[in-house]
């Protein structure tokens, strides 16, 4: 089953980076406290459209999505992506594979700043453990999001100029 369509091994095109896609979401308005922001997140093609909440945890007292989660659905649904697509290659069937994202703020121990900390489950009802485990293992290999988590990511951090 090399359907080219479900296929990452057409993607690359030689050392340079070169985006498949490229998504812009700005986060405006809100107050903040402990470092965290409230107010819209908005994408600029306006798919996604949210009102940013505290945790109750850190104080908030209204119920609405924090990027933690927003987070966590982003790592989740791109590892059962990449796992998807490997259990398709394997003729396995995909349905009932479940990830689970838990993703944790807390203090840095080394600078006492902020620090994420994220771990996934896999449930793949059916399927054994000697079957699951490798095809996990290529999915952190083929998962971006997995990638980051292990090693960062190139990013910048600019100012706008302003007008």
């Amino acid at each position: 089953m090399n359907d080219p369509l479900l296929s990452t091994d057409h993607d690359y095109s030689g050392p340079a980076f070169k985006p498949l896609y490229t998504t812009r979401v700005a986060v405006t308005g809100g107050g903040s406290a402990h470092g965290r922001a409230t107010g819209r997140a908005r994408s600029s093609d306006g798919a996604l459209s949210l009102e940013l909440r505290m945790p109750e945890e850190l104080g908030g007292g209204n119920p609405g999505p924090n990027p933690e989660q927003l987070f966590a659905a982003g790592y989740a649904a791109c590892f059962h992506g990449a796992l998807s697509l490997l259990a398709r290659r394997h003729l396995l069937d995909p349905e009932p594979i479940t990830v689970e994202a838990t993703v944790a703020l807390g203090r840095d121990p080394a600078d006492g700043g902020y620090q994420l900390r994220a771990d996934l489950v896999v449930s793949w009802p059916g399927v054994d453990d000697d079957t699951a485990g490798p095809l996990l293992a290529q999915a952190s290999a083929l998962s971006p999001y997995a990638k980051m988590t292990r090693q960062g990511i190139p990013a910048t951090i600019g100012l706008a100029l302003s007008q």
